[in-house]
């Protein structure tokens, strides 16, 4: 799923950039560009964010 219309960003790829060790909206917007531009998706990579466990992985149920 696109997560930043404006960079192409998809949900895996913050994904990835989260385990590679971003932990903020600005670090992932650095690694991989959602949220540099206009911003609106920042709440859907925070919710991202929120969701990955302690090492960056997503949590499991």
């Amino acid at each position: 799923m696109f997560v930043c219309l404006c960079n192409g960003v998809t949900s895996q790829m913050v994904t990835e950039a989260i385990e590679a060790g971003a932990c903020t909206t600005n670090d992932v917007a650095r690694a991989c560009g959602a949220g540099a531009d206009c911003g609106r998706c920042r709440r859907t990579v925070q919710a991202i964010l929120r969701s990955a466990g302690p090492n960056g992985a997503p949590a499991r149920s």
